[in-house]
């Protein structure tokens, strides 16, 4: 039995290597439309044929890939959009609920600092927030208000007056 060198067996599967190697190149540079330098060019015309009859092929199953790709992003796009307007309506939901506690609250609010002394209520409308005591003040009797402002520190009765001030001319125009 004749024994064959283990490099002999080799050198057909190398070439074969480097025809593949060849090949891919090529044919990744046909896709591309990129032209190759005359030193990078394979020898055979075969290889071009052959990447010349698969770009074709290639171009259009890549264009499939990147419609299905497009639709699933759309599809995902869609989704997002509907659990963005889903919770938008349920903020304008709960906005519109507090909208009308507040108001209820105010009028309520209103009502009893409108009942108490001008002593009692300038410090309690003093030491809340300046939007809310104002809100309050400017729904109050005038001659209620003047009383608890005329109990007040001047610093804060005239930040007070301001902002009632500036509500009263947005309500107007």
């Amino acid at each position: 039995m004749r024994r064959i060198p283990l490099l002999a067996c080799a050198r057909p599967f190398a070439r074969a290597a480097a025809l593949a190697s060849a090949l891919t190149a090529s044919c990744a540079a046909a896709q591309d439309g990129v032209k190759l330098k005359p030193s990078e060019r394979p020898a055979t015309g075969d290889i071009e044929r052959y990447c010349g009859a698969l770009a074709p092929g290639a171009s259009e199953a890549r264009a499939a890939y990147q419609l299905r790709r497009l639709a699933d992003l759309q599809a995902q796009v869609r989704e997002q959009l509907d659990k963005l307007e889903a919770r938008e309506t349920t903020a304008h939901e709960w906005v519109t609920k507090r909208e009308e506690m507040m108001k209820a609250a105010t009028d309520d609010v209103v009502a009893i600092y409108g009942k108490m002394d001008a002593e009692a209520a300038a410090p309690k409308l003093a030491a809340m927030d300046d939007m809310m005591a104002a809100a309050v003040l400017a729904k109050l009797a005038p001659r209620a208000a003047s009383a608890i402002l005329s109990e007040m520190d001047s610093d804060k009765a005239a930040k007070l007056s301001t902002l009632i001030a500036g509500v009263v001319t947005a309500d107007k125009s």
